[in-house]
């Protein structure tokens, strides 16, 4: 053996050996990762803390949680815009909201279109901005008085059934379904949102001793059907209307529904879940299955609001469960952070429970990421978990892929026409593309030109919104975020959620810019 040859291995392995951690910590921290969080209005759960607050308070928490859960590397914020035949915009289909504005149907004052300001704020921050509403529910309660005379309840009796001390819109009338049609209509039309998104509630929950009453339309509608059946053709007919109707108007809007995280029991059906459970099939007369072999739907986002070991319905045989049958959509999961230390089920009091669920789903190639109920769990407690999550889990920031059905390849690859740099700030001018709607520019930076990796979740610096009205994109970052890289790339994201290829640029060599010769495969 040569003298030099034991050296020679050490150098090996210890190469090795750093080659093959920095590849475990790029499967520790995934680049693309759909990281959400609902943000709940009705009852005023989550914002505006109180519905008496004034415009200024109530932006300033509104940006205080954003500005929490961007320094928690999340990316997508699902805000509850309708909840009770209401609304958090100007309509003519619904009044205002009084959890907004403390009164319903009384405009903001100072007025502000509350949506479009939500919106232009998510975006500012990098985050999607997915519009939730809640199509069925009419009332929270069964008090009248404080209702606007515009609201539906009064001006369509005849759509509504009174169950369990809430009132519903009938989800079998035909003009039912017409009117809510309207009213997603109206918020794609209008609003520049990613999103429009529907939680479970589709027929209500079951509450022991109550009947859904909805005798008249069944009799009237049921073309022969079990009523079980038919409830079940009622939802899923305005599923699949609600779809065409968003991507008719915007075909990069996604629909998204976050349904009950049981399908079916094994006991109810074979290829169901190994549950004891309420289901979507069975109580809540929805079929997210169905969806998804439709392609009606752009992500689905079962709320396995359990523990990992949970006996009735365990959060582990439920990804496992999801993840085996979905398809044709992208797979996120809901997480219970309102249980952390509040619930029955003790396995909510250790810290470690919501990380090792986010391990668990990542250990699955179908789950695309995770969002969580609601946003005040981790912006007023538990920040013990937050700071876990800071530190491992969400230590990186990343970017939502593509769902299934708007994945393509962005031809158009970043021209940098100017680039010019201060003690405040990197400022880049990049030409207008072609053929890309862009939405987003992302920065990433290493130390040299040859460690670019855009496929690195460590190497993101920023992700920078795109205000394109004519002519070139100027996009800007801080000198405290650029001045540690040497190099850095950027790249398009359009309105999809496709990443075009990179351009690099040699920071300490002005104006050296690579630009790559083919675009490249979003992954």
């Amino acid at each position: 053996m040569h003298k030099n040859q034991p050296l020679l291995f050490s150098i090996i392995f210890l190469l090795f050996l750093g080659w093959t951690s920095n590849a475990q910590e790029k499967l520790l921290h995934p680049k693309n990762e759909f990281r959400g969080v609902w943000i709940a209005t009705v009852v005023n759960i989550d914002w505006p803390k109180t519905a008496m607050d004034g415009v200024n308070k109530e932006k300033a928490d509104y940006i205080a949680t954003l500005e929490a859960y961007k320094k928690l590397n999340y990316n997508a914020v699902i805000v509850q815009i309708r909840s009770v035949g209401d609304a958090f915009y100007p309509s003519e289909l619904a009044p205002w909201s009084r959890f907004l504005t403390g009164k319903e149907g009384q405009a903001p004052n100072p007025y502000y279109d509350a949506l479009a300001w939500m919106i232009e704020e998510a975006h500012t921050r990098g985050f999607e901005f997915h519009a939730w509403l809640n199509p069925y529910r009419a009332t929270f309660d069964l008090n009248k008085q404080q209702l606007s005379p515009t609201h539906d309840i009064f001006k369509h009796p005849e759509w509504m059934i009174e169950y369990a001390g809430k009132i519903y819109y009938d989800p079998a009338l035909p003009e039912v379904q017409e009117h809510l049609t309207k009213v997603v209509k109206e918020v794609v039309d209008k609003y520049d949102i990613d999103a429009i998104h529907f939680d479970d509630y589709f027929y209500p929950y079951t509450v022991p001793g109550k009947t859904f009453n909805d005798n008249a339309s069944y009799k009237k509608y049921g073309s022969g059907l079990s009523l079980a059946d038919w409830r079940r053709a009622n939802v899923s007919n305005f599923v699949h209307t609600i779809s065409t109707t968003i991507k008719a108007s915007k075909p990069w809007v996604q629909f998204g529904i976050s349904p009950f995280g049981v399908w079916r029991n094994k006991s109810q059906d074979p290829k169901g879940s190994e549950t004891q459970s309420t289901s979507n099939y069975d109580d809540l007369y929805a079929d997210p299955v169905l969806w998804m072999d439709q392609k009606w739907i752009d992500y689905i986002m079962p709320q396995l609001y359990w523990s990992m070991n949970n006996p009735r319905a365990s959060y582990s045989k439920l990804v496992k469960w999801w993840s085996e049958n979905s398809n044709n959509t992208a797979l996120y999961i809901g997480h219970a952070s309102y249980k952390i230390r509040g619930d029955a089920d003790k396995s909510w009091n250790y810290l470690t429970e919501i990380p090792t669920q986010i391990d668990y789903a990542r250990s699955f190639k179908k789950v695309g990421g995770s969002a969580y109920f609601s946003a005040k769990w981790f912006t007023d407690k538990n920040f013990d978990i937050v700071r876990l999550l800071e530190e491992n889990q969400y230590k990186y920031p990343a970017l939502p892929a593509p769902v299934p059905n708007l994945k393509h390849v962005i031809i158009d690859t970043p021209v940098v026409t100017e680039f010019g740099q201060d003690s405040l700030k990197y400022r880049f001018t990049i030409k207008d593309p072609l053929n890309t709607k862009v939405r987003y520019m992302v920065l990433y930076g290493a130390d040299h030109i040859s460690k670019i990796d855009i496929n690195d979740a460590r190497q993101i610096i920023d992700k920078v919104v795109v205000r394109q009205d004519t002519g070139d994109i100027l996009i800007s970052a801080t000198a405290a975020k650029m001045n540690p890289y040497k190099a850095c790339a950027v790249t398009f994201i359009d309105y999809f959620a496709n990443e075009s290829t990179p351009t690099i640029i040699d920071l300490k060599k002005p104006f050296k810019i690579a630009y790559p010769n083919q675009p490249n495969e979003n992954r």
